[in-house]
Formats: C-alpha cells, sequence, structure tokens
C-alpha cells in the first residue's frame, strides 16, 4: 500500500500563510527545494484542496529553460503526477492528469491508497485536517522557516490530538529546519 505524506513549510509558530495569506517567507532555497524534490519523487498523485492546487499549477507552464536543475526537476515531478483537487467551486482543471472531486471521502482515499504503487502527496491545510482525523496520514514532513508570523492559516486543525514519532531532522543553511514524523498509531510512516 502506498503511503499518504503530509508535506508543508511553515512558520515556527506553525502557519502555512499569515494574515494578509503571505508566504513569501517559506520560499525554499536551493538546499530546501532539493529535499522537497527528494520527498515527492516518490509521489505518484497529489492530493491538494483548491487554494494549494492553484498556488502549484503554475508548475505546469512554467518555462523551465532558463530555470535551474533543482526548479526543472520539481517542475518534471508535478507534471508527470496525477492530481486529485477538491473543491466545490472549480469546474475545469487547466493542468494534465488532473480530475476534480467534489468532496473528500476516507473511502475513496483508502481504494486509491492501497491500488497505487507510488505515494500520496496531501496539500492543504484543510484538506490535510480531514485526512489526520481520518487518520489516513502515514508520515509527516515539515520544513519550518524561522520566524514567527502571529497568526493565519494553521498547518494544523484546531481541537485534534495527534501523536508523532520523529523520525528524521535536518537543518539548512538558511535557518530553516526539516522534521520529518510517522503518525504514532502503529501504522508505518516514510
Amino acid at each position: 500500500m502506498a503511503t499518504l505524506m503530509y508535506t508543508m513549510l511553515m512558520s515556527l509558530d506553525g502557519y502555512i500563510a499569515d494574515t494578509q495569506g503571505k508566504f513569501d517567507w517559506a520560499r525554499p532555497d536551493e538546499e530546501v527545494h532539493t529535499l522537497v524534490n527528494q520527498l515527492c519523487s516518490r509521489v505518484g498523485t497529489f492530493l491538494l484542496g483548491r487554494r494549494m492546487y492553484e498556488e502549484l499549477s503554475a508548475w505546469e507552464t512554467l518555462d523551465r529553460s532558463p530555470q535551474p536543475a533543482f526548479i526543472r526537476e520539481f517542475a518534471a515531478i508535478w507534471r508527470g503526477a496525477d492530481k486529485v483537487v477538491y473543491s466545490r467551486t472549480l469546474s475545469a482543471a487547466p493542468t494534465a492528469r488532473t480530475r476534480i472531486e467534489r468532496a473528500f471521502t476516507i473511502e475513496a482515499v483508502q481504494k486509491m491508497k492501497a491500488a497505487a504503487d507510488r505515494d500520496f502527496f496531501i496539500g492543504g491545510a484543510s484538506l490535510a485536517a480531514q485526512a489526520l482525523e481520518a487518520n489516513l496520514v502515514d508520515v509527516c514532513h515539515f520544513v519550518i522557516s524561522p520566524i514567527i508570523v502571529g497568526g493565519g492559516t494553521s498547518a494544523f486543525p484546531d481541537g485534534q490530538r495527534l501523536s508523532l514519532d520523529l523520525r528524521d531532522e535536518r537543518r539548512f543553511g538558511n535557518g530553516m529546519v526539516y522534521l520529518r514524523y510517522g503518525v504514532a498509531d502503529g501504522r508505518r510512516g516514510n
């Protein structure tokens, strides 16, 4: 069975966007982006909320020729993976290999995971909260930016307690820190 990973860049106080919806403080440099590429290289399907999909869809049309290798690599990962976008408002997806689902259901994700031979990436705080509540997430990859933004969109659902098992950590030259956690309920995480 494939692994479902929640991967997020966030502030030290746990926000993926500040109160104005900005996340420019979380942009990865080459070293961090290379790690993200390594994590996503095993991904066969991105499960995304509408806002996260709209941010990431820029990788579909990015002119790769003038870009550094680590940027070209992520663009290739994005283009080579399937995308499932959970949205009640999108009527069509402008990217290839993309389908829109109106509702996130536990049963549908369980079936996809059971049938897949490549991993799943879940992105978007609201969608990830649903997956965490349903115990679908196997592993969490967090890149923490050395900034406190004081509010905004939280990376974690309110009111949910979740035990995690630290599996790996890494410090980067730009002050960011990577933490990999398995979900501590007996399931195996990558």
